[in-house]
């Protein structure tokens, strides 16, 4: 077809504009032309086609039948080519994955392995939003969550139980003049705790406390922290003993930056579980994530606890 037949897509676009308007001039504004550029472009359309698309009469404009035919045809076409471009969006948009968790998850378990995701599955953006502030799932912007839940309780795929234990910097049971040979040896240390306004002062510790029964126990000092990852900074740092969480600290235990001196861990009785948010459900790259998550803490040998219970609104 010759280049002066072919329709090309910014003259129907012109067009569109100046058929809805009936008016050249407003066609320009919209399409920030001139009304002289829009008229020449119609002009073009209008060679091309081979008719007039325009009656036009003393200040007003009216279709021609050639016109009325030529505006349904590029309306819908233009129609099509917006659900398509929608589409594309959409699909793009699946790619990307955002997944809010606890600051201590994010640091201490998930950063340390998303390297393997990424590598894995290289075409995924993957955002980590690390709040303590529990996301509306339905109306958060986010696909899925890694909720810190009591066992029984949360909803979705289980990736492991917590267990609880002091840990402390290994220099820490160098000290003669205190030493960390048991519990009660705890008198004497500086304990690093979290700051949590609806319970006691060493929330963080009861489980383990309570199973050692020093629920009584008189503490020397205490340093409160509003997270658990600058508790746990301060403890690699040698400044005092964390109540540390398994499996989160693994990897500092295994790099024996934190050790444990009593080995004597105490089930928290709360887990991880994987929630997917509504508008998630058929996102394929969420779905992977997810999957990636329980494939992770499986191969990690994590202990899991019992059967994670449904709710009929995740948040």
């Amino acid at each position: 077809m010759p280049r002066s037949r072919q329709l090309r897509l910014d003259l129907l676009q012109t067009f569109e504009a100046a058929a809805r308007h009936l008016s050249f001039t407003r066609a320009g504004d919209e399409l920030a032309l001139s009304q002289s550029a829009v008229s020449r472009q119609v002009q073009q359309l209008e060679e091309s086609v081979g008719a007039a698309l325009f009656e036009r009469r003393h200040r007003a404009l009216a279709l021609t039948e050639a016109g009325r035919i030529m505006r349904r045809a590029v309306e819908d076409s233009l129609e099509r080519l917006r659900d398509a471009a929608a589409r594309v969006r959409s699909q793009s948009a699946r790619r990307q994955v955002t997944v809010t968790c606890t600051p201590g998850f994010a640091s201490f378990w998930l950063i340390p392995r998303l390297a393997r995701f990424t590598a894995a599955q290289p075409e995924v953006e993957v955002r980590v939003a690390a709040t303590l502030e529990l996301v509306d799932l339905e109306r958060g912007n986010v696909d899925l969550a890694v909720r810190f839940m009591p066992a029984g309780q949360g909803v979705g795929p289980v990736l492991f139980e917590e267990e609880v234990q002091p840990m402390c910097a290994p220099q820490l049971l160098k000290d003669r003049a205190r030493p960390l040979r048991t519990p009660a040896d705890l008198e004497q240390h500086t304990l690093l705790t979290i700051d949590m306004h609806d319970g006691s002062l060493t929330v963080d510790w009861e489980p383990w406390l309570q199973l050692m029964g020093l629920a009584s126990v008189q503490l020397a000092h205490t340093v409160r922290f509003t997270h658990y990852t600058d508790a746990v900074a301060a403890a690699v740092a040698g400044q005092g003993v964390v109540i540390g969480r398994l499996p989160l600290l693994a990897d500092l235990v295994r790099e024996r930056r934190l050790v444990a001196p009593f080995r004597t861990p105490a089930a928290s009785r709360r887990g991880y579980f994987v929630t997917l948010a509504p508008q998630a459900q058929h996102n394929p790259a969420a779905r992977a994530f997810a999957d990636w998550l329980v494939t992770e803490a499986r191969q990690s040998g994590a202990t899991q606890p019992a059967q994670a219970t449904r709710s009929p609104r995740a948040r």
